[in-house]
């Protein structure tokens, strides 16, 4: 191995544990709760080297959210859709809200801080960076328009609305789960597969829904972004 092969890899390695060290600490303690100086602290570095991976600590968790994402995985992706073109219209979308259950199974630590830390940053600050969040939500909401031509779900359907019930079900019990508020004989592992098939009963019903449509890239996240964007280049 070259000079250069063992830099690169020993600068991974750092910040790897930068990561690591900072996904735990803003799990245990909270993000706002933790500084630059205690991820240091926690990895036996000084805050400058810190500094000379990430200029912030929010950069620091934009990092870890894609990190996060990208595990959660695109269910777009050629393997996941090869996968996925096997089941029926409606299996499949039961599969895709399966897997995010999965993940807060699988990855407790970046789900807690995708989805329930309150204090961290919106991703929308990082328009650009995130791009493939919002691919992977429009693959979602064209598999929910694959269940309303099939006719599993009524053609009054808002694909939008319904991803986000099928979404709260499955942070619900999640959360749940994670906060150790489940009774003792209580299968987290049932429930979440109850809360899909009754959201999709649901929908399928074709009750009447007080939710307006969302939104997949919001009016308020492009407006965040050209606020953060002309912040930032006023600075410069």
């Amino acid at each position: 191995m070259g000079i250069k092969e063992r830099q690169e890899r020993d600068r991974e390695a750092v910040r790897r544990a930068i990561l690591d060290a900072a996904r735990e600490l803003f799990v245990t303690e909270g993000f706002q709760h933790v500084s630059i100086r205690k991820i240091a602290e926690r990895i036996e570095y000084s805050p400058a080297a810190i500094y000379s991976y990430f200029p912030s600590k929010d950069d620091i968790f934009f990092a870890l959210a894609e990190e996060g994402f990208r595990l959660l995985g695109d269910p777009g992706d050629v393997r996941s859709q090869a996968e996925l073109s096997k089941l029926p219209p409606l299996d499949r979308v039961r599969s895709v809200f399966w897997r995010l259950y999965e993940f807060s199974r699988d990855q407790p630590q970046y789900f807690a801080l995708m989805f329930i830390e309150r204090s961290v940053p919106r991703i929308s600050r990082e328009y650009d960076r995130f791009s493939f969040v919002r691919s992977m939500k429009r693959h979602i909401a064209a598999e929910i328009e694959s269940c309303i031509a099939s006719g599993d779900l009524p053609s009054t359907t808002k694909p939008s609305v319904a991803m986000r019930m099928l979404t709260a079900s499955i942070l619900g019990i999640a959360s749940l789960r994670l906060a150790e508020r489940l009774a003792p004989n209580e299968n987290a592992d049932d429930l979440a597969a109850d809360a899909i098939d009754v959201a999709l009963a649901g929908l399928g019903s074709g009750i009447p829904l007080r939710s307006k449509n969302v939104a997949l890239c919001s009016a308020e996240d492009r407006v965040e972004f050209a606020v953060a964007q002309s912040s930032t280049q006023q600075e410069l």
